[in-house]
């Protein structure tokens, strides 16, 4: 084969295409593939020269690049199975890694051995002869270049608009950059502890368990997370650390099953994945380093399971509880010194390390030896001071001092001192807060549910329940967890999520609990998740229980296991469990007053709900969220008032039917591998305001009488990569101001009559690789102001962006984020 024909075909920078696809999906060949791209990227400015060049080369020379040229084009057709390659496959993604891991190794002898050797002799001798040629090989400079500038990192949404939730993301990351932890490059308060739990992972090869101890809010998971930073760390564990929360009410086997995957190489598993048994007993013939930090462990027989004894792999507990039976050697978490908790509450109180001029001193001091050196009370209570005139300090001295009890325990102490700093809140904020502890502990909260649940029961309207989410992030009260695609108006809120440390989830079910009589309580909560009702609960059913917000964490539920109660003004009912079967409790039908009903199930496989029918009786429930279930026939269950409506990690098996909801307003279907086809029936829905379909993986096809929702205004198709083609229909969503299409990696391109989308005004179509070109109407999208999108995409809207003023092309960063896999 001559040389001009083994690069006639472009091979090596087709696959230098699909590798660029494969880097930008977070699957576990992402890495081997950003490393042949290096290769490439090398290897691309040389064949162009030869290429362009006419030299024939000798014989001998002619067969290394035939050889190589077969092994291009073997690799361009494993890179293709690659791509398509669905996560749910748990083998077939670890052989196609290996068979990649492969194709590295070859192609990396080939460049670094004999090519190199001859190759580029030649070369050197054309690029003397041939300076006119070089302005061929410019574009290849400008592909390495931006390939050079692939980042791994977060993707700004940017943009304003956002209000009061764009206002919190902004203040979290300005938060994120001027963390307490780290000063000069040392954790502060932590160096001693990060030292010593160093010495027993790296110095100690007979300590394959061990453990960090202290009480609750003392800076134990601080630790390992830094821990988990540290560049030495990270360095000798090969980036192989995975992170685990287990809490009081885990699933062991899910636990399980992330570990095993983890430590076999699969880092990749979908939530509804079941692994398969792994024989851990075998001779293990390599050897590779791997740390699991298991966080928040509360009893010996949750976590011996989940130890297991594999060489090179090492455990790290942390926990408020020694289990001297299987670790080997452990860390106390030592309380801050003086210095440094007066540095952390300065931090949370004024913004800066040490105590401004104008302050007290004194008083400073005072409040700050009453929190005992503990982080989260120094946290909490130096943020709840923040901008308050100086009476205010000193009433909060008095408070903090008269807390104090000789016969309380450092937490319970603690949960009294901070209790002071959620006494002084708004009622409503206060509310607010105490409503988080309806939710599992170590559970990420899906801010729209969260804020869903405050307009129903608070009688505020979403911008207030912002402002209040907002104001609770600033106290240091709850964290925000923000997504690399969020901080505008658009932006699924399911997709920015709230998390709580423990301390405060307790705090917030200690002050919940207040009232001793239990029908009084506003709040009916399960602290932890139990085979049973609460006994309690039981002795005083014969009461109507005053509760508006009433949760539920149990196993599987039947009939026999539920008592009667009455409930008439319950809002919110949260029913958390762990089952494959569940029946929901007959006594909802003696909640007249239920607004919201959130069913989530935290088990490995869908469960199969029964009871559902008992729901067409609640006229005012206008919130349904399912999570993990098989969703049940709904048409003989109109849900006449229901305006939102999420199926989150379902089995739908075409039972929608518009007939159900009527009146619905905002639809969201996320990570529900079963739904192929949209059903045409959702189309009757004409109310509908919000469509949301994110990571379906099978849906392949969108009903062609999509235009008859005219009232829609949000549409969301992300992450659906079997997604070809979008129906022309779309061009007639005449309110439409919103259209997602990001990471429709097949999406071949936009609908011809697009520009007759006289509202759009923001378009996100981030991982489109396949759209080559814009329709000619996309030019009359006057009201478009922004398209957030690839570089490669962004020359396209550069065009259009001449006769669009307005317009703001964004050039999105590259952004692979495996952090679901903590779910």
């Amino acid at each position: 084969m001559a040389v001009t024909d083994f690069f006639a075909g472009e091979i090596a920078t087709e696959l230098l295409k699909t590798l660029i696809d494969i880097s930008r999906k977070s699957c576990i060949s992402k890495g081997t593939a950003e490393s042949l791209i290096a290769y490439l990227n090398d290897l691309l400015p040389i064949i162009q020269e030869i290429k362009y060049s006419g030299v024939e080369l000798p014989a001998a020379r002619q067969f290394q690049l035939d050889g190589f040229s077969e092994v291009l084009k073997q690799g361009l057709e494993l890179a293709n199975k690659v791509l398509v390659a669905p996560r749910w496959n748990v083998y077939k993604n670890l052989l196609l890694a290996r068979k990649m891991e492969k194709l590295e190794k070859t192609v990396s002898r080939f460049i670094q051995g004999p090519f190199q050797a001859h190759i580029l002799a030649d070369v050197h001798k054309m690029r003397f002869e041939t300076d006119q040629r070089f302005d061929r090989i410019e574009g290849n400079q400008r592909l390495e270049q931006r390939l050079g500038a692939l980042k791994i990192g977060t993707c700004s949404g940017g943009g304003g608009g956002g209000g009061w939730m764009e206002e919190a993301v902004r203040r979290v990351e300005e938060e994120g950059k001027m963390k307490w932890e780290i000063s000069n490059s040392l954790v502060l308060g932590l160096g001693l502890g990060m030292k010593k739990v160093k010495e027993m992972i790296f110095r100690r090869e007979d300590l394959r368990v061990v453990g960090i101890c202290g009480i609750g809010g003392s800076g134990k998971t601080t630790l390992a997370r830094e821990l988990c930073k540290d560049d030495q760390v990270r360095s000798y564990f090969q980036e192989r650390i995975l992170f685990l929360t287990v809490s009081q009410s885990p699933n062991v086997e899910q636990l399980k099953a992330k570990i095993v995957g983890f430590i076999m190489g699969n880092q990749v598993l979908s939530p509804t994945s079941v692994l398969p048994q792994w024989n851990l007993q075998y001779e293990w013939l390599n050897v590779t380093k791997t740390l699991v930090v298991l966080d928040d462990v509360w009893s010996l027989a949750e976590l011996e399971p989940l130890l297991f004894k594999i060489p090179g792999c090492k455990i790290l507990v942390v926990s408020r509880f020694k289990f001297p039976k299987v670790i080997d050697a452990t860390y106390d978490v030592e309380l801050l010194k003086e210095d440094e908790a007066l540095s952390l509450f300065c931090h949370s109180a004024f913004g800066q390390k040490s105590i401004p001029p104008a302050a007290d001193k004194n008083l400073v001091k005072q409040i700050v030896n009453e929190c005992k050196r503990l982080p989260l009370a120094l946290k909490v209570i130096g943020a709840s001071l923040r901008d308050q005139p100086e009476w205010y300090w000193a009433n909060a001295r008095s408070r903090l001092s008269r807390g104090e009890a000789i016969c309380e325990s450092h937490e319970n102490n603690l949960l009294q001192r901070m209790a002071i700093s959620v006494n002084c809140l708004p009622r409503k904020v206060k509310e607010c807060f105490l409503d988080l502890g309806a939710f599992p502990e170590d559970k990420k909260i899906p801010l729209d549910l969260l804020t869903n649940i405050w307009v129903e029961t608070q009688g505020i309207d979403e911008e207030e329940a912002l402002a209040i989410l907002a104001e609770l992030s600033d106290k240091n009260l709850l964290t925000l967890l923000k997504d690399a695609r969020d901080g505008d108006i658009y932006s699924s809120c399911y997709d920015i999520s709230v998390t709580q440390h423990d301390v405060l989830r307790d705090l917030a079910l200690h002050l919940s609990d207040d009232d001793c009589v239990v029908n009084n309580r506003s709040r009916l909560l399960m602290a932890r998740r139990e085979e049973e009702l609460p006994r309690e609960w039981d002795r005083y059913s014969d009461q109507p229980f005053n509760a508006r917000i009433v949760s539920i964490h149990t196993g599987e539920m039947k009939e026999m296991d539920w008592f009667q109660m009455e409930f008439p003004k319950c809002e919110v009912l949260i029913l958390n469990f762990a089952s494959k079967e569940y029946l929901l409790p007959p006594f909802i039908a003696n909640m007249p007053k239920l607004r919201a009903l959130i069913i989530m199930n935290y088990g490995t496989s869908n469960a199969t709900l029964h009871g559902f029918s008992v729901l067409s009786i609640l006229p005012k429930l206008r919130t349904l969220w399912l999570e993990k279930v098989s969703v049940p026939q709904l048409s003989p269950t109109p849900l006449k008032n229901l305006r939102k409506f999420s199926i989150i990690l379902c089995k739908i098996s075409n039972r929608l039917d518009q007939s159900a909801f009527p009146r619905l307003m905002e639809l969201t279907i996320d990570h529900c591998d079963d739904l192929m086809t949209l059903p045409s029936c959702i189309c009757e829905i004409h109310l509908l305001k919000n469509l949301s379909i994110t990571n379906c993986h099978s849906l392949y096809q969108l009903p062609t009488d999509l235009d008859k929702l005219k009232s829609l205004q949000i549409l969301r198709l992300y992450a659906c990569p079997a997604l070809q083609t979008l129906p022309a229909g779309i061009c007639e969503l005449l309110c439409l101001k919103y259209l997602d299409i990001s990471q429709c990696v097949n999406l071949r391109c936009l609908p011809k009559g697009i520009g007759k989308l006289a509202n759009l005004e923001k378009i996100d179509m981030r991982e489109c690789s396949k759209i080559r070109h814009l329709p000619e109407s996309a030019t009359t999208l006057h009201s478009l102001r922004r398209v957030v999108c690839d570089e490669e995409m962004s020359g396209l809207w550069r065009d259009a962006e001449k006769g669009l003023p307005d317009l703001l092309v964004q050039v999105a960063e590259k952004h692979f984020d495996l952090d679901w896999l903590d779910e």
